[in-house]
């Protein structure tokens, strides 16, 4: 855990960057057919950015990859296909993060052979991604936390503090040191662990 850095971001901070992509989307005149979102993380995204686009055409695909935090599988795969045709249509793919970019090239390849144009658009970008978006809003070296998955993280990593010793108080502790509110920590770490803890004390 000491060698991982963490950026945790709230509502208000995503749709601001939404704002901005939604303003360079219009500024560089692409003017989709569809708004594909990457399942899970850019399901949200993708559908502030049918409202900011005045854009009603949603379809979704989804990929499998990371498995915890900074862990990911061997390889993406595409466990549910385009949920609607995009032959000849022009296409603007919409995810939270590139971080390696795998998943998204995967994606990206797969709408290219049936698609008229497709755009890659995301939040966030890392600067080691193997895939460039279009256009995205910030670059960083952090684990971004979304807060679509705040319960998520807090599971995945209280899991591994546990494993490591932590006590509950010394979890939590790390959870509101990277950012995350109190309040929703203590709230998922009784409701995830709060049993396990109980087990260790007696």
């Amino acid at each position: 855990m000491k060698s991982l850095t963490f950026e945790t971001v709230d509502w208000d901070h995503v749709y601001s960057l939404l704002l901005e992509i939604a303003d360079r989307v219009k500024e560089r005149g692409v003017e989709p057919d569809v708004i594909v979102g990457i399942s899970r993380g850019g399901l949200l995204p993708a559908r502030i950015l049918s409202d900011l686009l005045d854009n009603p055409h949603l379809a979704n695909i989804k990929v499998d990859f990371y498995v915890d935090v900074y862990q990911t599988k061997e390889a993406p795969v595409i466990t549910q296909p385009v949920s609607i045709s995009v032959k000849d249509k022009r296409v603007l793919v919409v995810d939270d993060i590139t971080d390696s970019g795998q998943s998204f090239r995967l994606v990206w390849e797969t709408l290219v052979q049936e698609a008229a144009d497709v755009k890659a658009i995301t939040l966030y970008h890392k600067p080691w991604s193997c895939f460039t978006p279009d256009i995205y809003a910030r670059e960083t070296e952090a684990w971004v936390i979304f807060p679509w998955e705040y319960r998520e993280t807090i599971k995945k990593l209280g899991t591994r503090l546990l494993e490591e010793g932590k006590s509950l108080v010394e979890v939590e502790a790390v959870l509101v040191g990277i950012g995350l509110k109190a309040p929703l920590v203590r709230r998922f770490t009784q409701e995830l662990f709060g049993n396990q803890e109980h087990d260790r004390a007696t």
